[in-house]
């Protein structure tokens, strides 16, 4: 989603909004144009306001050129969002102080991925992790980074000597992933020759070849949705 924009007067008054303000916060433009920035009730400026302090610390004497903050807004309906907000006053050619500019970026999809993190961290704590047995600092690292892989769309090498574990390794990251509901497909590419190799990954029809007795669906197409492990892929014949 594009960044929230919201433009103030020296006031404290929005002048102007973009498309994404209006998504985020469910305030149309028309209904804040006008309306001191406060309408947002960002919990950051409610606390500096409730220090006695002005409106916006932004327009201090002297000014700060730029502020940035964590915080929560409260939308339209009532709920909060969580974001970061970046500020910058604005300034004419005479170097004049004209007013801010504001960008809110939305956290909701980070937090709640952090919150993910977190519970499959309690039950790795509980019950191991997905077959793998191990609690050293270097083994929780592991466990840390297959987390975080889990969370990715990214393809993924897995390196490691024979009979370390690396199907348990792509089996944890599959199960941890969002597409742990559908197929986790292996394949032992040391056991494929030459002849096998586009057969087995991309299958074929009735047929085609001498042994071909029925249709057979490729890993591909087997693992399509789900996960394809291909395991000692450096021995695939080129």
């Amino acid at each position: 989603m594009n960044e929230g924009l919201m433009i103030v007067g020296t006031d404290g008054k929005i002048i102007m909004v973009n498309e994404a303000f209006e998504t985020l916060t469910g305030f149309s433009e028309s209904e804040v144009l006008g309306q001191p920035c406060t309408i947002l009730h960002c919990d950051v400026c409610s606390r500096i306001l409730g220090k006695g302090e002005s409106w916006c610390t932004l327009f201090e004497n002297p000014p700060d050129p730029m502020k940035r903050c964590r915080c929560t807004i409260l939308r339209k309906d009532g709920t909060g969002l969580p974001a970061i907000k970046n500020a910058s006053v604005l300034r004419d050619e005479a170097g004049k102080l004209i007013g801010a500019v504001e960008t809110i970026t939305d956290l909701t999809e980070m937090d709640r991925l952090d919150q993910e993190v977190v519970q499959l961290s309690r039950q790795l704590e509980d019950s191991g992790f997905h077959g793998i047995i191990g609690k050293s600092p270097i083994m929780q690292k592991v466990f840390d980074l297959l987390l975080r892989a889990a969370a990715s769309e990214a393809p993924m090498i897995i390196y490691g000597e024979s009979g370390t574990g690396k199907e348990l390794v792509a089996r944890a990251v599959h199960e941890l992933g969002r597409r742990k509901t559908k197929s986790f497909v292996q394949l032992n590419c040391a056991a494929l020759n030459e002849s096998l190799l586009e057969s087995e990954l991309f299958g074929h029809m009735k047929g085609s070849f001498t042994g071909a007795y029925q249709h057979k669906i490729g890993r591909f197409e087997a693992a399509n949705g789900g996960d394809l492990f291909l395991d000692e892929i450096g021995d695939v014949p080129l």
